[in-house]
């Protein structure tokens, strides 16, 4: 296979999956990681390449999302459809919590009694877990990204590879029925995507102005959930 053809279905990949692991590219290609880098390298204007992961030319650089900047919208809203999600937790659940300005909010409402253990990779999270009783926090680490508050990279999913998650409850920036469940942050997706695949039940928690958005990073489509809670 040529170089020219190589990048063009490197290209059409990527727009599917919106981010590719180097190893996930090399295997779809049939060729070398070391011949991934050559092409990636060859083709700056459709590509970036971020702690082992392929993006779309300039993903990171032109996304808008600030955690400070989106916290206080639709906060009422927020409230209330983590309340109920934070319905469906038993105390002696192991669970992931997503990042962002809505999940978060369920922190408050976990249960108490019991042997809960709460897995994130979100800062704001975690210092709100820890305070909570009789919780135990698994947080993700990896490279820290401020503008989200959240960590990426292998050594996080490697974690995750060896966790039973028995509920997951993912943020969105958009909710869309065509298009699916999509973000602002491309070094999510891996993470969301290897939560998605291991949790027993999933669920998607936002407000309903989420609904009918779409945002860049792909990395679910809807009938991967098994319900979507709103206020």
């Amino acid at each position: 296979m040529k170089k020219a053809e190589r990048i063009d279905r490197l290209a059409d990949r990527l727009k599917e999956a919106g981010v590719l692991h180097l190893s996930d590219a090399a295997g779809h290609l049939g060729v070398s990681e070391m011949t991934v880098r050559r092409d990636l390298a060859a083709a700056p204007h459709l590509f970036s390449y971020l702690g082992g992961y392929i993006l779309p030319a300039g993903a990171e650089r032109h996304s808008t999302y600030r955690l400070d900047a989106e916290a206080d919208t639709h906060a009422e809203a927020k409230e209330l459809a983590c309340r109920k999600a934070a319905l469906l937790i038993e105390p002696d659940d192991t669970i992931f919590i997503d990042c962002g300005t809505t999940t978060p909010r369920m922190t408050e409402y976990l249960p108490t009694s019991g042997n809960l253990t709460v897995i994130t990779y979100a800062m704001n999270v975690a210092v709100e877990a820890m305070k909570r009783p009789n919780t135990n926090l698994i947080l993700l680490g990896g490279l820290f990204h401020a503008s989200s508050q959240t960590f990426s990279g292998d050594e996080a999913l490697r974690t995750l590879e060896r966790l039973g998650i028995s509920k997951a409850f993912l943020s969105a920036g958009g909710v869309h029925p065509l298009h699916g469940a999509t973000c602002s942050n491309f070094h999510e997706v891996p993470i969301k995507q290897a939560v998605l695949a291991r949790a027993g039940r999933r669920y998607l928690v936002i407000d309903s102005s989420k609904l009918e958005k779409i945002k860049p990073a792909f990395f679910a489509p809807i009938s991967q959930f098994n319900d979507i809670i709103t206020e």
